[in-house]
Formats: structure tokens, C-alpha cells, sequence
């Protein structure tokens, strides 16, 4: 039963971020498939999601004086490649419960990033991030601020990238792009027009483990 159980959580899973749950679910054997629908969810018990910002936008911001960094436990380094350098940050996964039937699910993170205008002093915080299965988004609660929680990026999984193991699932590819309101809210609170609805702002792997 728990070996049915984990499949049931690997296709459940696999369907949500690749977005084509019937076939994930024809894909797996009638007794998966069967232990799928009959669980009320799957407990995530942990993992890390890891955004690498996409070619330009780490120097675009440095070139505005807007500097990004990891609010702890999340953590960030600079890569240096071909196209300019870039940030890649990285947050724990506290948890989350992903749904079958019907599919859904969120996960949960620790850590944010504060962005800092140089030029002027001003900054926010956003962190505490939930990735919303259902609504394929990316939320965060704005300057430690539990009642202001907004949406701050799309999930594009069309192009993802899965491998799924007995106890984790890992995606890779996953494109985030910035909503209006989180535009809006970083361009007013840092003083600047750098921000645009739709900026493709890098893309996400994520290791979930169950």
C-alpha cells in the first residue's frame, strides 16, 4: 500500500506541473491509477526550489541600481556565463499537500528576497513563497506582512522538464513571468519603471520530496 501510494504521488504530481494530467494518469498502471483517486493528497515532506534569473535581467537590474538578494534560510550566488551573469536563489521547501482528485495542490518555502534601489534607500521584501498547482501561479507575502500576500509570477510548464523517483519528483524548465501586480508594486515601492507585466524574469527547478 505505501508503494501504491507513492506512484499514486508521482503521477499526481507530474500531471500538475506538466499540466496534462490524463495522460500522466493513463501512463501509470489501473492499480496507480486507482490508489490515485482514492487518496485524499500527498504530503510534501520537503525540497528546494532553485530560480536562476534569465539572460539580461541580473544586469538590468544592477545597471538600474536595483540589487536583489536572498532572505534567509534562502541563499544566492552569482553565475558567470556567456550571456552576462545572473543570481540564482535558492529556498526550502517546508511543505505543502498536493490534491488528486480534484488535482491541485501548494507548496510552501522559506525565505524571500529583498530588493534594494541603491540610487534612492527604498526597498521591499517578498518571501514566504506558496506555488499554487491549481491556479499555476507563485504568491508571496510582501515586507513580512502575512495579510498582504500577492501574486507574483506565472508558472509556464509547458516545457518542463520531469524525472520522478520512488520518494521526490524533480522539474526543471519551469519559466516565471511577473505579473501586473507585482509590477506595479515593485516599480512603486522602489521608485522606478524598470518592471513590466509579463517580464520573463528567469526559470525554476524544483526537488519534491514526499
Amino acid at each position: 500500500m505505501r508503494g501504491l501510494r507513492y506512484l499514486a504521488a508521482a503521477v499526481a504530481i507530474t500531471g500538475l506541473l506538466t499540466g496534462s494530467a490524463v495522460t500522466a494518469a493513463s501512463a501509470a498502471t489501473s492499480q496507480g491509477a486507482s490508489a490515485a483517486e482514492g487518496a485524499p493528497g500527498v504530503h510534501l515532506r520537503g525540497g528546494t526550489t532553485a530560480v536562476t534569473t534569465a539572460p539580461g535581467v541580473a544586469s538590468a537590474l544592477l545597471q538600474n541600481g536595483i540589487v536583489p538578494r536572498a532572505i534567509w534560510p534562502g541563499s544566492d550566488r552569482v553565475l558567470h556565463g556567456k550571456n552576462g551573469p545572473a543570481v540564482r536563489f535558492a529556498f526550502p521547501v517546508t511543505g505543502g499537500l498536493v490534491t488528486v482528485s480534484p488535482l491541485g495542490g501548494t507548496i510552501y518555502h522559506s525565505g524571500g528576497i529583498v530588493f534594494r534601489n541603491t540610487r534612492n534607500g527604498k526597498t521591499i521584501e517578498v518571501s514566504q513563497f506558496t506555488i499554487d498547482l491549481t491556479h499555476g501561479d507563485l504568491t508571496g507575502i510582501v515586507n513580512g506582512n502575512p495579510a498582504v500576500r500577492v501574486p507574483l509570477f506565472r508558472l509556464d510548464l509547458s516545457h518542463a522538464g520531469l524525472a520522478v523517483g520512488r520518494h521526490l519528483v524533480k522539474a526543471r524548465g519551469i519559466v516565471l513571468t511577473l505579473t501586473s501586480v507585482a509590477a506595479k508594486a515593485l516599480n512603486a515601492a522602489l521608485g522606478t519603471r524598470l518592471f513590466s507585466a509579463g517580464l520573463e524574469l528567469g526559470t525554476a527547478r524544483t526537488v519534491l520530496r514526499f
